[in-house]
């Protein structure tokens, strides 16, 4: 071997060494009798460095996974002898091989047996057997070898083919795995099961290691052999034994939890479970010590919700077959296991607590279908339902600041708990109101001497009720009236009680989220709404010390008036005036850190606007307030403009670009708050927002920061088409000159919508503008499409691509609009031009999104202009381009049938051929 490029295997060599290892190993991998030099150095132990080891066998590895049909015999024959000759060397050397090395060699070991068990080594395991005997070398490979085995059989994890054929090699797959399970059942699973039980009864006392490493080759194999060879007195008994054993206990503990998981017989299940559980109870392992190893209480937890779940499982399959009898006897044994189930339910260790909660979850919905309850089963409901309320609480340790994994675990935790009170409400809605109630009603008579976490979850149990007992549209205030008092009674309390003021952002925080929940409240106790608003507007929300708050509240209160504006009436101006110095555009050079970020500031824009434009003052008072509203961004925009013009320094420009960008859209976002109830005209404020436009639209003219600029400008015309309607029009030919001059492909991308949302939505109007700017519009299009483009630039490809589409796009959406006429007025050669552009596009380019378009407009053109009255030579083009090209793209070998966009393409190519037709 190439000892120079062995070097670079070491993982500290440095870089070059190790790229010249790689190309060695790619060599090798391609090389006829590489393998051979590779079996020889491991069957006679001629390197020493364990990575070279390891290189060796992924040489191996390699050739049998992919190369091994084309060895010969002997040579096939040599590679048995040398994994055979490896593996006695294991039992006589002086140290054992590494961890990492001899996981590999069981990997390539299982490749042999998938290739060759069926065929030509049908006594795999019994030669492995006779090799390893009881020697604990030995035993610990032939271990790994199993596990590796498993893998490869039946881990669904594990992707074995990436080539094109996917589904085809899977099938083949799956089909082989069966076959060779099936061939282990018949030929040697019992000897297997057999060699276990020796290795569990030498090692249990003497090495924990290998008996925890049988104990998970006894789990993984248990899901597809027959059951009976372990599910019997001496392997349980055995099993048992071990639960008692601290080195070994959490590995019995799977594998119990793996043979209680098996598929079986429902009464057989129900005996099975029974009897273990009996053994566990007699072993005291039913008595959960808070202080135990969590560890263990963790698999523990997780083998009771599988004997849980199993019993459940039986309960239902036998209520099914209608056996009630069992059924009975099932149900008394889960109603057995439910004190064992809250404690591990209750226990401090979230892990513990979680690992059970499936099991609990199955039990409630057994008792949702009962047609009644008795006492221990209510007690049971009650008991589960103050466990979700005590383990919903955040603990000391929690960092709110500084959100980290254990956070993001808790999150999740709490959102399995939250789906076991939603049962809990499908349970016992009464129960659950009424546990809530007393909870929060406690919580916040005291709430000033309470601990933060406390409070949070009460006015969280609060918050999740709306969810738990559902109802249309929000109406939680109407309807059932047990209900309504108790809700209507609980916010009351939440509002007047001055929570809001605890100072700890979580309580705050689910204070503002409870609120904008129940909106529906202050529709009918509207007399607290300003106190709601004071907090959302001073040192509790907007202006909290947390940025994290203040941000959240700003999304808050902008649903809160949103959902409210019937009752914001007296409250606008205030409003107004207290929300101004949150709006202010802040920018870059005076270095002052403003509350709200950008986008927060955004959601204030926008309540801004909904407040006027919502209220029932006269367009007049509109108008002013909307004035006064806009016109601080107009001023800030004019000179902030001048000074990016001056500006030299490339950061300063983008901060200056950045902040005119936040202008515009802060304007364009008041403007979400019009409707069609309440359009800009009736609220009497299109001359704000056109004289917005006017303040705007120079920044395309801008020649620093082009990007930015544009995407901010355009973005406020698509609004303003919305908003203004046709008085928008004056500007759009000026504006659009601007944004084609030294456009890129991303430019004309981003410019096409805005053309084609006008074009779609004043169609003849803008006809005389359309054909003024088509023929310049598609220069800049084709000069962008015809720049050269490095051959491996994905991105510059990707681009032309987007922009192809978004040409075809704009086309469609002319011919779409029943403006052709902009078409044929560009001059004979023009038109001719365009049109071979379309059959380009439905043939040449493998892209079945743009083929499908051009056939949109081809066959559009077709009915336009297919008749005897066509614009003349149009006749000819159909024949001898449109009919060809409709017979030509499906016969590409890139149009892919199996890809959903390229049927379309192929449905409206038919469309094309039928238009031609019915025309011709």
């Amino acid at each position: 071997m190439d000892e120079q490029a062995l070097l670079g295997l070491n993982p500290n060599a440095d870089a070059d060494f190790r790229q010249r290892a790689l190309a060695y190993f790619e060599q090798l991998k391609i090389s006829q009798d590489a393998w051979q030099v590779c079996a020889e150095a491991l069957a006679q132990s001629i390197y020493s460095d364990d990575h070279i080891k390891f290189f060796c066998f992924q040489v191996l590895e390699h050739q049998i996974k992919f190369k091994y049909s084309e060895l010969t015999e002997v040579q096939q024959q040599l590679i048995r002898e040398t994994l055979i000759t490896w593996l006695q060397a294991q039992m006589l050397n002086p140290q054992p091989e590494k961890t990492f090395i001899r996981n590999k060699a069981a990997q390539v070991f299982a490749l042999l047996f998938v290739t060759e068990y069926l065929t030509k080594w049908p006594k795999f395991f019994f030669d492995i057997l006779s090799v390893v005997d009881l020697n604990p070398r030995g035993v610990d490979m032939y271990l790994r070898i199993l596990m590796a085995v498993d893998a490869e059989l039946v881990d669904r994890d594990v992707v074995h083919t990436s080539e094109a054929s996917y589904y085809f090699a899977l099938t083949f797959e799956a089909r082989r795995n069966t076959l060779l399970k099936d061939t282990m059942r018949e030929q040697c699973i019992p000897s297997l099961v057999e060699s276990w039980y020796q290795i569990l009864q030498n090692y249990q006392y003497n090495n924990s290691e290998l008996t925890c490493q049988c104990l998970e080759v006894v789990g993984a194999y248990v899901s597809w052999i027959d059951l009976s060879l372990i599910a019997n007195e001496r392997f349980i008994n055995m099993l048992l034994g071990h639960m008692s054993v601290e080195v070994l206990r959490e590995e019995a503990c799977d594998c119990l939890f793996e043979i209680v998981n098996k598929g079986m017989d429902p009464i057989d299940k129900t005996k099975l479970v029974e009897s273990l559980c009996q053994v566990l109870q007699s072993a005291g392992l039913f008595s959960i010590d808070q202080e135990d190893d969590v560890d263990f209480l963790a698999r523990f937890s997780k083998l009771v919700n599988g004997m849980g779940q199993a019993l459940i499982a039986s309960w239902t399959k036998l209520i099914k077959n209608g056996d009630m009898k069992s059924a009975q006897d099932t149900l008394q044994a889960i109603e057995a296991k439910v004190a064992l189930m809250l404690q591990l339910l209750i226990h401090e260790d979230d892990d513990i607590s979680s690992n059970i909660i499936g099991f609990c979850y199955d039990y409630l919905h057994i008792l949702k279908q009962l047609s009644a309850l008795s006492d221990q089963q209510k007690a049971n409901v009650e008991a589960i339902m103050l466990a979700v309320m005590k383990k919903l609480t955040y603990d000391e340790e929690y960092n709110f600041e500084n959100e980290g994994e254990d956070e993001a675990m808790f999150v999740e935790y709490r959102k399995q708990l939250k789906l076991l009170l939603d049962r809990l409400a499908q349970v016992s809605p009464e129960l659950l109101l009424a546990s809530v109630r007393r909870v929060f009603n406690t919580t916040l008579q005291n709430w000033q001497t309470t601990r933060f976490m406390e409070v949070e979850v009460a006015i969280r149990l609060l918050y999740m009720l709306a969810e738990a007992l559902p109802v249309s549209h929000g109406a939680h205030f109407s309807g059932d009236v047990t209900k309504a008092t108790a809700l209507q009674d609980m916010m009351r309390t939440l509002v007047t009680s001055g929570v809001s003021a605890y100072q700890h952002t979580s309580v705050t925080l689910e204070f503002f989220e409870t609120v904008v929940r129940y909106e529906k409240f202050f529709a009918v106790e509207p007399q607290h709404i300003p106190t709601v608003l004071m907090a959302f507007l001073d040192h509790r929300g907007l202006r909290h010390t947390s940025p994290k708050v203040r941000s959240r509240t700003a999304y808050l209160f902008s649903r809160f008036v949103k959902s409210l504006n019937k009752q914001m009436n007296p409250f606008i101006e205030d409003v107004l005036n207290r929300i101004q110095d949150l709006m202010e555009l802040s920018p870059p050079e005076n270095g002052y850190q403003a509350l709200l970020s950008s986008d927060d500031q955004l959601f204030i824009y926008e309540t801004a606007g909904v407040l006027i434009v919502n209220s029932e003052y006269s367009a007049e008072r509109k108008q002013v307030l909307m004035r006064n509203l806009l016109t601080p961004l107009m001023e800030k925009f004019k000179v902030l403009l001048e000074k990016l013009m001056m500006a030299q320094d490339e950061d300063r420009q983008m901060a200056l670009a950045d902040c005119l960008n936040h202008a515009v859209g802060f304007a364009s976002r008041t403007s979400k708050a019009f409707s069609n109830k309440q359009t800009v005209k009736q609220c009497g404020c299109s001359e704000v927002y056109l004289d917005c436009l006017q303040t705007f639209l120079p920044a395309l003219s801008c020649p620093l920061q082009k990007e930015v600029l544009r995407s901010g400008v355009r973005t406020f015309l698509h609004r303003m088409i919305i908003c203004l309607e046709e008085e928008v029009l004056p500007f759009i030919p000026s504006a659009s000159e601007h944004m084609l001059k030294d456009c890129e492909a991303k430019d004309l991308q981003e410019f096409i919508p805005l053309i084609n949302q006008i074009t779609a939505k004043f169609k003849t109007q803008v006809s005389p503008f359309l054909q003024q700017m088509f023929m310049p519009l598609l220069h800049a299009i084709f000069e962008v499409l015809l720049l050269p483009a490095e051959e491996n630039d994905q991105s510059a490809a990707l681009e032309k691509q987007m922009l192809r589409r978004s040409y075809f796009a704009f086309l469609q959406t002319v011919t779409g609009s029943g403006m052709s006429e902009v078409i044929a007025n560009q001059g004979a050669e023009n038109v001719e031009r365009v049109l071979f552009t379309v059959i380009q596009g439905a043939v040449d380019y493998p892209d079945p999104i743009a083929q499908k378009t051009c056939f949109i407009i081809l066959s559009k053109l077709v009915e336009l202009w297919g008749g005897k009255d066509g614009p003349v030579g149009f006749a000819d083009f159909v024949y001898k381009h449109i009919v060809p090209a409709c017979f030509l793209a499906p016969l590409k070998q890139t149009f892919d049938l199996a890809d959903a966009q390229t049927v379309l393409a192929l449905s409206e190519c038919a469309v094309t051929l039928k238009t031609i037709h019915l025309k011709r």
